[in-house]
């Protein structure tokens, strides 16, 4: 049994957790009994880290860690513990944008474009050129916001990063660092959409 893989209570207090919410979302330890390095009379209780983790990343966690005082000192630093993770996580993060020829992923952008139009109520696409034809004119620019709307959608798999976080916990400063990578990558990938990425990224 590797210790690392395992929280105790102390460790579970550290991270913002209270005696009510480790019995009410965690339950029963995973490990129970008596640590044969050293003698002691209380037995150990383990946490599997895996599990805490889980149940952290659960909306669950933060409402009880709100009921027992969003203002104490164990809160708030786990709530900045969560923030300052995450964030790291996402300027470690590599954005790869998929790499497609002009024509392909202007091709790709109006399908999309016409997808979500059509998902839209009351809106039937008609925006969007029609089955079979070429993207066409549109108004000034629309190819282009189409084209950055598509590679967004294509990056949605990063927007996981931001689990963990819930209300304004640190989330809203981290999904604006999040857009502003995507919105980077993509101009630096394809330079003739780096207006675009700019105009959204302020």
């Amino acid at each position: 049994m590797s210790v690392l893989t395992y929280v105790t209570p102390a460790g579970l207090r550290e991270r913002g957790w209270t005696d009510a919410m480790v019995r009410g979302l965690l339950g029963e330890p995973d490990v129970q009994g008596r640590d044969p390095r050293r003698w002691s009379v209380a037995p150990v209780r383990l946490y599997l880290l895996a599990r805490v983790e889980a149940v952290e990343r659960a909306p669950e966690f933060a409402a009880c860690a709100a009921a027992a005082g969003p203002g104490s000192a164990a809160a708030r630093a786990a709530a900045d513990k969560r923030r300052r993770a995450v964030l790291a996580a996402i300027r470690a993060e590599p954005i790869r944008v998929p790499m497609l020829p002009g024509p392909e992923l202007e091709r790709r952008a109006v399908r999309h474009r016409r997808l979500t139009a059509e998902d839209r109520p009351g809106d039937g696409g008609g925006g969007g050129p029609g089955p079979g034809r070429g993207p066409g004119p549109g108004p000034a620019g629309a190819l282009v916001r189409w084209q950055v709307d598509y590679l967004r959608h294509a990056l949605g798999r990063y927007d996981t990063l931001l689990d963990g976080l819930f209300g304004a916990t640190g989330r809203a400063e981290a999904e604006r660092l999040l857009r502003r990578r995507v919105y980077e990558a993509i101009a630096q990938a394809y330079p003739r959409l780096a207006a675009e990425c700019r105009r959204r990224i302020r």
